[in-house]
């Protein structure tokens, strides 16, 4: 992606005060508690419309390795305890296949939004090449199925199974599982990889269970009523249909296009918008594909992917995209300072004038592709670019054009409520045939009540009562009183990592290590020790903090919708310095073999 990395001339300060007025437009007393679960009130969507459950006795073995949670984490972990030797390992799973998020988000256009090369884990192991830069749902969800394939992850799987408790059997020195399946079977090790966008929500509108009409869940996408299918075909059956779609974050701006081409007429109703730069997804070609696919070449492309949004000054941009435009924009004007010039306030002065010309670059091709002026307007996003996940698409904001595709801007107010007929914003009642929620996931809620489940360590600890005050951990992976179990996510770990499955490919790859080293030493139990635990706490208090949830920002999931997180979200910390930073520590501790900070038994 060619940038000119000019600075351009802005009013820090009267930018800071437009980005404050729009925030406060936005904020609402409620903050998170404005949104339901999805059961909550459509119950016939909570279940799978994909595979039907097939019945199965319930399961009384052992494994050694039992992992839940089917997405990336559950798959990069066992395919790296597989190539350890590790053969016994299961995967618990509440969909029909594996895939996570993937499996359920169907919706027409989903597609990964940093590049395939980067996104999609063991490309290199499994032999594939990505069709496309930035592969849409069914070529991910086929990876996760050759994934299970390829390292015999399919054998002892079970799908369809929610994990109801997990307890820690002292005497037996064993994990004892049991599921909504009526399962109660022990493993040794246990991981857990539930993900951060699984349990999916609607906004709490009045009057949301007396439509009369279609609605549905952007994740429990309904290809019986819309017609069309996950991989691409038209929606036939919405060419009579007026349909409203509520919410425009990611999942919004990949699903409009497709919904204005096939729709009579679209209603997309915005509280705030999305900021939405070029994609410039192109097919990736063969012949360039062979002479990049050396030994070693997808590590590779992730780490450099790392160091171009991060402090570091690589000599190249493999991935060259959106993402790491604004990283290089920011070292460009580093770069320009007389070294004596480059003081902390001087550097995060030059972050925040590469990201306001960012946005302003954004801002105008809104004004520059939207024919209609006050639409335009309306579609720029004023906020700075990490205050919210950043969007990347050519036909977003060209669908917009279409005369049957009208943006109901509600200026920061949001949706009034929902009729029998229709949608209420404005004070005008749009009457509509079918309602879709692009309305997201619960983040940063409980981890219990997110997961399904507590899980009690050693001596009856409840890990819900140890991490009341804040998440505990060692690298974000181990915690103390819960022997051999493990923490496959990012917290305490990348943390804000843009390309989430290098975090959890790296510890999978810490896991397996440990593993081994526990099977080979003969040892029945490894957790750290209480000092170890301590210090990487207060190391990572050392650090800048989270780049992301500043209640300065747009009211969002990044910010706990405006209120910023309390004490116990403070721990909710990655590296100080950065996700690079983490794994090139955690590379280090592993290759020395010494496993400092844990305890063998």
């Amino acid at each position: 992606m060619a940038s000119s990395h000019v600075a351009p001339k802005i009013d820090r300060e009267a930018l800071r005060r437009k980005y404050a007025r729009e925030r406060d437009k936005r904020l609402r007393a409620d903050g998170s508690a404005q949104y339901k679960r999805l059961e909550s009130e459509f119950s016939d969507l909570g279940s799978d419309p994909y595979i039907l459950v097939a019945p199965r006795e319930p399961v009384t073995d052992h494994v050694t390795f039992a992992f839940i949670g089917g997405g990336f984490a559950g798959l990069v972990t066992g395919a790296r305890l597989k190539e350890s030797g590790i053969e016994s390992y299961r995967i618990i799973e509440k969909g029909g296949d594996f895939g996570g998020t993937w499996y359920w988000n169907r919706y027409p256009g989903a597609q990964c939004d940093t590049a395939s090369m980067i996104y999609m884990p063991l490309l290199e192991e499994t032999r594939h090449m990505p069709s496309e830069k930035y592969a849409h749902a069914p070529e991910i969800r086929d990876h996760c199925s050759r994934i299970g394939k390829h390292f015999g992850l399919y054998e002892n799987a079970l799908f369809h199974t929610r994990v109801t408790d997990l307890s820690w059997e002292e005497d037996k020195k064993l994990w004892l599982i049991r599921t909504d399946r009526d399962d109660e079977f022990t493993a040794k090790y246990v991981g857990m990889g539930t993900g951060p966008l699984h349990v999916a929500k609607l906004p709490g509108l009045a009057g949301i269970e007396k439509f009369e009409g279609k609605s549905f869940h952007t994740s429990r996408w309904d290809y019986a009523y819309t017609g069309g299918s996950p991989e691409g075909s038209p929606m036939t059956n919405l060419g009579d249909k007026r349909v409203a779609i509520i919410g425009t974050g990611a999942t919004a701006v990949q699903c409009v296009p497709h919904l204005a081409r096939d729709a009579k007429e679209l209603f997309v109703f915005q509280r705030t918008p999305s900021s939405v730069d070029e994609r410039n997804n192109l097919p990736i070609d063969p012949e360039w594909f062979a002479k990049v696919n050396e030994p070693g070449w997808q590590k590779k492309w992730q780490e450099n992917f790392v160091a171009n949004l991060g402090v570091g000054f690589p000599a190249d941009d493999l991935v060259d995209d959106g993402w790491t435009d604004l990283g290089k924009r920011i070292r460009a004007q580093v770069i320009d300072m007389p070294p004596e010039e480059r003081t902390p306030e001087n550097i995060m002065a030059a972050f925040e004038d590469a990201d306001h010309g960012k946005m302003e670059e954004i801002r105008q091709r809104a004004q520059a592709i939207v024919d209609d002026r006050e639409t335009g307007e309306n579609l720029k996003a004023w906020y700075r670019q990490l205050c919210k996940r950043p969007c990347f698409h050519d036909e977003y904001l060209q669908a917009f054009n279409r005369p049957s595709t009208h943006l109901v801007d509600t200026d920061g107010k949001g949706v009034e409520r929902i009729t029998q007929k229709g949608v209420v914003a404005n004070g005008k009642e749009y009457e509509v045939d079918c309602i879709i929620y692009a309305s997201g996931f619960e983040v940063g809620t409980d981890f219990a009540e997110r997961s399904g489940y507590d899980v009690t360590g050693r001596e009856g600890l409840k890990l819900s009562e140890l991490w009341k005050d804040g998440m505990r951990s060692f690298h974000g992976l181990h915690v103390h009183g819960f022997p051999n179990l493990f923490f496959v996510q990012q917290n305490q770990a990348a943390a804000f990592i843009a390309n989430y499955p290098h975090n959890l490919v790296d510890h999978a790859d810490t896991v397996a290590a440990v593993v081994s080293h526990a099977e080979e030493t003969g040892h029945s139990e490894v957790e750290p020790t209480v000092k170890a635990q301590e210090e990487w706490i207060e190391f990572l208090l050392t650090g800048p903090g989270a780049r992301i949830g500043s209640t300065e920002c747009t009211p969002g999931y990044y910010n706990n919708e405006g209120q910023g997180y309390g004490e116990q979200e403070r721990f909710a910390l990655g590296h100080p310095a950065g996700a690079q930073g983490f794994i090139s520590h955690i590379d280090a501790w592993r290759k020395s073999g010494k496993f400092e900070g844990l305890e063998f038994r």
